[in-house]
């Protein structure tokens, strides 16, 4: 990245010199201290009798409307002249500007940029985060025209990209929807460039924090040199990974060129936080062929006006959950201990879901749009994430077994971006297709027990083909089970499982413990109380319920006490191992004693 250029040069004449086709996009962030830019679009000569500009409703990697045009005011349009425009707002998204002969408009707004958890825009005295979703309007006449974008900024800030970069704050793309899934970080930040696999590659870190940068680039440069497990060839030049060093904000966000990873600033340094952002940034470097450049024809073009429904979106988020971990296990960046500790984590929140007795990860996929979370959700619904990650592993050991292990779910993958690269969009009919070719066989009922209707997997059949088995310890004893938890420190209820104890004697969440068997409870001695007694035990809870106060009676039911572990079964056959490596791309871990290997 060259080095800044004094800001009088940032607004030269530039943008007289360009073709009158390009959209020019220009946004002062010289006073960014209360979160607020002025941003200037220049659209090409219309013919039209009223030039449409719009602003996304949703932004890419968030299936899910977001108010974004609440953050546009002083909205104003002029012609070529630079008289005032007449315009009425027309949607939420959406200005009707009038035109009574054909001109060029200049659209000029002030934007409030403060959606830092939202990965949308964020302005502040250090930085700017700029996705284009929430900051720059489009017009869809000129959707597909070349973009210029121009950043007034502090002398001292530095600007990165995934797009092409004509200056130290000048950015171009092909079109509007190559500028939307490239994001922009700009301002004072760390840096460093790497390469892998014959790729550029750079880490923008924004904030202070406990990390280490040193590690992180290690460590991704291992990442980024595993895609060649999955795909031939890449859908990009250059990547850049940026990180948000934040007071809260977590999460993370897929792009064309780019991922933005949010991190609480001083969870890198212990071992578990630290998988939690190299796990995150596998993630999204898997997006970047899974939906950047193969996804489900629901999503084929985006619309970024309104929903786009698919049943696939398990495939487009829970694959890439499930070969997060494995791109990093092939790398060496994480061991298989950690490897199966994750994948029993996984296999246990399922269990622990009564959801995915309710919905298929088809019906959740579809309804993804209005998904919410807590008690309804985990009682009623299906993950597109996590049981997608498991319909994935179901479907991987399936082609695995039918094809005796010449043929992964890897390869389907490996085929959905050969055949099906953007604009063009995979249907049901085209992966099952696929699956046809690749195992020679019909995979219909397949889809319709495992996709079509809730998951349920034997995972101790499952397991033993790769020669492992569940197991909790020889420490493992029944212990009392209630079916309810509590909001972190408070008594009220968060969640009443579905059919659980609690459930059967009718509490339900949103309910405030008060005592059990008469004697008072504390949010921080609950769980701890609950032990008290055994499996099969009958408690009087009393609580208050809807501000009534009132006493139930509840049977205890038992769960193990111990975490569940993955370990190699007895005595694992040839056959059990070669699954495994060929399931895993690494040797077998354990030892003549069944232990994992250091």
């Amino acid at each position: 990245m060259k080095l800044a250029v004094p800001l009088i040069l940032i607004f030269s004449p530039f943008f007289l010199s360009q073709a009158h086709a390009d959209v020019n996009y220009r946004i002062d962030l010289s006073q960014p201290q209360h979160h607020l830019a002025k941003v200037e679009v220049d659209f090409p000569r219309s013919e039209a009798k009223q030039l449409s500009v719009n602003l996304p409703v949703w932004r890419t990697g968030k299936y899910q409307v977001l108010p974004l045009g609440d953050a546009i005011r002083h909205f104003r349009a002029e012609d070529e002249s630079g008289k005032a425009l007449a315009w009425q707002r027309s949607a939420s998204g959406e200005w009707q500007v009038k035109l009574s002969q054909p001109t060029q408009v200049k659209v000029t707004y002030q934007l409030y940029a403060n959606s830092l958890g939202q990965r949308v825009s964020h302005i502040d005295a250090s930085h700017a985060y700029l996705d284009a979703s929430g900051v720059f309007v489009y017009s869809p006449e000129f959707r597909d025209q070349k973009v210029n974008v121009s950043l007034k900024v502090p002398d001292t800030w530095r600007s990165y990209s995934g797009m092409a970069s004509k200056d130290a704050h000048l950015f171009i793309a092909d079109n509007y929807d190559v500028l939307v899934d490239s994001p922009i970080e700009t301002g004072i930040s760390k840096h460093r460039a790497f390469s892998a696999d014959g790729r550029d590659y750079e880490l923008v870190v924004w904030g202070e924090g406990n990390y280490d940068l040193d590690k992180m680039v290690e460590d991704l440069t291992k990442l980024s040199g595993q895609a060649k497990a999955i795909w031939s060839g890449y859908p990009f030049k250059r990547y850049v990974y940026m990180v948000h060093a934040t007071s809260g904000a977590s999460g993370a966000t897929e792009h064309l060129n780019s991922t933005v990873i949010q991190r609480p600033r001083f969870s890198f340094r212990e071992r578990k936080d630290y998988l939690g952002f190299i796990k995150t940034a596998s993630h999204e470097f898997i997006h970047t062929w899974n939906v950047k450049a193969y996804r489900p024809q629901g999503l084929v073009p985006y619309d970024y006006q309104q929903e786009g429904i698919t049943e696939l979106l398990w495939i487009a988020e829970g694959s890439t959950s499930y070969f997060q971990s494995q791109l990093l296990l092939r790398a060496g960046v994480i061991t298989p201990t950690e490897f199966l500790e994750d994948l029993a984590r996984r296999i246990t929140r399922n269990e622990q879901t009564p959801g995915r007795e309710v919905q298929s990860v088809a019906e959740a996929s579809a309804g993804q749009w209005v998904a919410g979370g807590g008690d309804y959700a985990q009682n009623h619904s299906s993950n597109i994430y996590a049981e997608g990650y498991l319909t994935s592993l179901a479907l991987d050991f399936s082609l695995l077994s039918d094809t005796c292990l010449k043929t992964s779910y890897r390869e389907l993958h490996a085929k959905l971006y050969q055949d099906y690269k953007l604009p063009v969009g995979y249907q049901v009919s085209d992966v099952q297709q696929i699956l046809r070719e690749l195992s020679g066989k019909d995979y219909g009922d397949w889809w319709q027990r495992h996709v079509n209707s809730p998951l349920v997997l034997d995972y101790d059949a499952l397991l033993a083909k790769a020669g492992l088995k569940k197991d909790y310890g020889s420490e493992n004893k029944a212990i009392a089970y209630a079916g309810m938890l509590t909001r972190e420190g408070s008594l009220r209820l968060s969640h009443v499982k579905r059919e659980g104890p609690a459930w059967r004697a009718g509490i339900v969440a949103g309910d405030e413990l008060v005592a059990i068997n008469g004697l008072k409870v504390t949010a921080k001695g609950f769980g701890a109380r609950i032990k008290d007694f055994a499996p099969g035990d009958s408690v009087k809870v009393t609580l208050f319920s809807n501000d009534t106060l009132k006493e139930v009676a509840l049977t205890l039911a038992e769960q193990p006490s111990e975490k569940l572990k993955l370990v190699s079964v007895d005595k694992p056959s040839r056959k059990q191992k070669a699954f495994f490596e060929a399931w895993l791309g690494i040797d077998w871990p354990f030892d003549g004693e069944g232990k994992l290997k250091k």
